[in-house]
């Protein structure tokens, strides 16, 4: 079914679902949605199973013509999405008809958005996931005047309320981002462990969804800045010769050979998502146990809101 006519693309909108795990033995990344809980709700709310496809976009300036009668939901950053020029609800599923203009007209709070339309979009599959990989060249960015399919039809009711908001959450509210420290940490001195603890960064903008270079306090390497190339897990913090972390995320290569002073926690990679060039934030370490605990409570939280949908849907 055609669903929209993208009259503006946006600074950068692509088609994503929950990746293509497994890949990277084959040297491929993962790929798939920068907020895995923002793009699950809006699926969730829209009728869909979770790892239905929806448009990620970036910033604003995304703007899609309906061409049937549709359900959709937006979720993650508050890039004022307007329908015919009035605020759409954003964190519930709402109705939308044939010839309404959805547009995302500027930021407010957090850097990407996520668009669910019952049935979820269809697209190229590239080893069994709709995610774009552009310099993979798995399928490309949204262009002008590209028509959107929706795949098929929902698989519960859409959720037409708002969600509580308690499950919401606060991007305006940015506390540390949380590491393990490792699995190279003692190729740096004491003195550049705590550098990279006690200071703040910046995202630079040479930030996309590769990875993000930092700006701030350079760390000390006590043994040079290169090892034996290695996997590269998402969220690891590699630091090259010039001393400034690199955030490895979610189209980053599989390997690399610079060190890696720590690891972002799973729990914290849908917040960085949302952290736009500019923008500062510091690193907090925590033992595994504690990753752990934020990962269960993280999951605790996705299973209310499942529970929740499901009932009033």
């Amino acid at each position: 079914m055609r669903a929209f006519e993208v009259i503006n693309p946006g600074v950068y909108t692509s088609l994503q679902d929950l990746g293509r795990p497994g890949s990277m033995k084959y040297g491929i990344p993962a790929s798939g949605v920068a907020d895995r809980f923002s793009a699950r709700v809006a699926n969730l709310l829209a009728g869909n199973l979770p790892e239905a496809t929806v448009l990620e976009t970036t910033l604003f300036r995304l703007e899609l013509l309906a061409l049937e009668d549709l359900v959709i939901a937006v979720t993650g950053g508050d890039l004022s999405p307007l329908v015919n020029q009035r605020p759409l609800p954003m964190w519930q599923g709402v109705l939308i008809k044939n010839g309404d203009r959805l547009s995302f007209r500027g930021r407010k709070r957090g850097f990407r958005a996520f668009l669910a339309v019952r049935g979820g979009f269809a697209g190229p599959q590239f080893l069994g996931s709709r995610s774009v990989f552009a310099r993979g060249l798995m399928g490309n960015p949204l262009q002008a005047g590209e028509i959107l399919e929706a795949e098929k039809s929902g698989f519960q009711n859409p959720f037409l309320i708002p969600l509580p908001a308690e499950f919401i959450p606060d991007f305006s509210h940015r506390p540390p981002l949380r590491v393990i420290l490792g699995p190279q940490q003692d190729r740096f001195s004491p003195q550049g462990v705590e550098t990279f603890l006690s200071s703040e960064y910046t995202v630079s903008p040479q930030a996309d969804r590769m990875g993000y270079r930092l700006e701030g306090p350079k760390i000390e390497h006590t043994q040079g800045a290169d090892i034996i190339s290695e996997a590269i897990a998402r969220g690891a913090v590699q630091v090259p010769g010039d001393g400034l972390p690199i955030i490895m995320l979610w189209d980053a290569q599989v390997s690399g050979g610079y060190p890696k002073i720590a690891n972002v926690i799973s729990a914290d990679l849908d917040g960085l998502a949302q952290v736009m060039p500019g923008e500062k934030f510091r690193f907090s370490a925590v033992t595994l146990e504690e990753a752990h605990q934020a990962l269960r409570e993280e999951r605790t939280r996705w299973g209310e809101v499942q529970r929740l949908t499901k009932r009033n849907g």
